[in-house]
């Protein structure tokens, strides 16, 4: 008898039993296992319904209208205001103060980038400088805004300081368009530097720790660290940075509002819809203007992020 033969006339041990089948659950359970994270939204949604998406209704509605925000009677007027506003250049002739906002957003965003990669490695004092970095960004808008008001004010503060370093000045920096610009889009920067410190830190500490390694391993500098590891790491982070602050320059309210009240020529365009709303009873001419910022916005980070994609990146 062969080997074949014996290895098939070898009894096959019967198979395991079959487990019992689990019954399906019932369908009750079914559908309130399917209704439960919608219970959960109920809250947010309504919330987001009511105060976001309601208002924004309402604002397109008035801005076909010559609502003046306090009459109960609304007169439908057509697209007169848009009219207006396409036809009035001056309305937005205060967009060339964003671009005071713009430059100091992007000396924003390097100074956030610098300290963030500085802070991410292991250096002496580090936790405290990330706390100083990011203090100004907890700080109330309305404060800083006092604050700076006496820091810029004739004899102020600055002209204290300048005076201890041996430098006389008479220079009013809030009184003339270029000097108070200038002086409002740095506190813009001093403000808002820890929110894109915050969010660059956290990118780079995101990354994996071997790369670093590995680059060392190899004789990368700390510069070649930032430009092949850092850099295309934090790509999609630097995007959002960007966007929220171009979108941020072309709708500057609080600290010019509070420190100068748009004169100066300091006036945004956020400013001048407030003016029109409340100033000169022009709801609906005011409610078209804050569509046309809304489109505006929206324009920018379209173009944007088609020029640059969300694209997924791989390091590892």
């Amino acid at each position: 008898m062969t080997d074949t033969t014996r290895k098939a006339a070898r009894p096959v041990p019967p198979a395991a039993p079959a487990g019992p089948k689990r019954a399906p659950a019932p369908r009750g359970t079914r559908i309130r296992g399917r209704l439960t994270p919608w219970l959960f939204l109920i809250a947010p949604l309504a919330l987001l319904l009511t105060f976001t998406y309601a208002p924004i209704a309402n604002m397109i509605a008035y801005s076909f209208t010559d609502w003046d925000g306090v009459s109960p009677e609304l007169n439908y007027t057509g697209t007169e205001n848009y009219t207006e506003l396409l036809t009035r250049s001056e309305l937005f002739e205060v967009f060339f103060v964003s671009g005071y906002y713009l430059v100091a957003s992007v000396v924003q965003i390097v100074l956030a980038l610098y300290f963030a990669t500085i802070l991410s490695f292991d250096v002496r004092f580090r936790n405290f400088f990330k706390g100083v970095l990011f203090f100004p960004y907890l700080i109330n808008g309305v404060a800083i805004g006092f604050v700076f008001l006496y820091f810029f004010q004739d004899g102020g503060t600055l002209d204290s300081v300048l005076r201890l370093l041996g430098v006389e000045t008479d220079h009013a920096w809030l009184g003339t368009p270029f000097s108070a610009n200038t002086s409002l889009a740095g506190v813009s920067v001093w403000r808002y530097l820890g929110l894109n410190f915050v969010l660059f830190l956290g990118a780079i500490q995101s990354i994996p720790g071997e790369l670093y390694e590995a680059a060392e391993i190899d004789g990368a500098g700390r510069w070649h660290q930032f430009r092949h590891i850092i850099a295309p790491g934090i790509k999609p982070v630097l995007s959002l940075s960007v966007i929220l602050s171009v979108s941020g320059s072309l709708s500057v309210f609080e600290i010019p509002y509070i420190m100068t009240g748009g004169a100066t020529g300091t006036e945004t365009f956020v400013i001048q819809t407030v003016k029109l709303a409340f100033q000169f009873n022009k709801t609906g001419l005011a409610s078209a203007a804050a569509v046309v910022l809304l489109l505006i916005v929206l324009a920018v980070t379209w173009v944007q992020r088609r020029i640059v994609p969300d694209e997924k990146v791989d390091l590892v």
